[in-house]
C-alpha cells in the first residue's frame, strides 16, 4: 500500500506534525511505504479556474508550470491520500487548499477531454488539529472531502482523525496534548482502520 500525506500545516513541527508521528510510525511497521509532504515550502499557485485541464485528455494538464506537477505525479502513484492540517476558520491551510483546488486536473469532467479521473481510485483521509471540538473544527473540512469523493463516483472516504488543541496563557505552542498516550493511540487505531481498507 503506498499512501501520501499531504501535510498543509506551516509550523513544520507543530501539532499536527506531530500527531502525524505515531500515524507514519504505524503504516511503516506494518510495510506501508508512506510519502509525507510538506506544503509550506512549495511553489503552488491558486487554481485559475480556467478549466485548461479539462480540455487535456490522459494527463494532469494544468496550465500552471509549478510544484503541483511533481504532488500530482505522487498522488496518481498513491492508494490512500491523508490531508493533514491545522483548521484554520474552518477550513484547510491555504496551500493545502490550493493542492485540492489543483487536484481538479486529475478529474476530468467538464471539458473537451474524455471523462475520467487519471491515476483511478483512491482512499481519501483527513487527519486534523483544531481549536474547537473536532465535530465543531474540522466537520466542514470533512464535508467537503466526503462530497469531493461522492462526486468522483470511485473514491472512497476512510474518516477522519481528529485532536483538539486546548490553549491555555501558558500552552502555546505546546505540543505536549498530541503526545498523549491517548492521542497517540487514536492515530495508530487510525493507521491500523487504513491499512485494513
Amino acid at each position: 500500500m503506498q499512501i501520501t500525506i499531504l501535510m498543509g500545516s506551516p509550523r513544520l513541527n507543530g501539532n499536527t506534525a506531530e500527531i502525524c508521528k505515531p500515524f507514519i510510525h504505524e503504516l511503516k511497521h506494518n510495510q506501508a511505504k508512506v510519502d509525507y509532504i510538506e506544503l509550506h515550502n512549495k511553489n503552488i499557485a491558486p487554481c485559475l479556474g480556467c478549466y485548461h485541464c479539462q480540455d487535456i485528455a490522459g494527463e494532469y494538464g494544468c496550465i500552471q508550470k509549478d510544484d503541483m506537477y511533481d504532488i500530482v505525479k505522487n498522488l496518481l502513484h498513491a492508494d490512500v491520500i491523508v490531508f493533514a492540517t491545522p483548521i484554520y476558520t474552518w477550513q484547510a491551510t491555504p496551500p493545502l487548499k490550493a493542492v485540492m483546488d489543483r487536484m481538479y486536473g486529475i478529474n476530468k469532467f467538464y471539458g473537451k477531454a474524455p471523462k475520467e479521473i487519471i491515476g483511478g481510485a483512491k482512499i481519501y483521509a483527513l487527519i486534523a488539529t483544531c481549536g474547537y471540538e473536532p465535530e465543531q473544527g474540522a466537520d466542514l473540512l470533512e464535508e467537503a472531502i466526503k462530497r469531493y469523493c461522492r462526486h468522483s463516483g470511485i473514491h472512497s472516504y476512510a474518516g477522519m482523525y481528529a485532536v483538539r488543541d486546548i490553549e491555555t496563557e501558558d500552552s502555546a505552542n505546546d505540543i505536549t496534548a498530541f503526545q498523549t498516550k491517548e492521542s497517540v493511540e487514536g492515530a495508530k487505531e487510525f493507521a491500523g482502520k487504513i491499512l485494513r481498507l
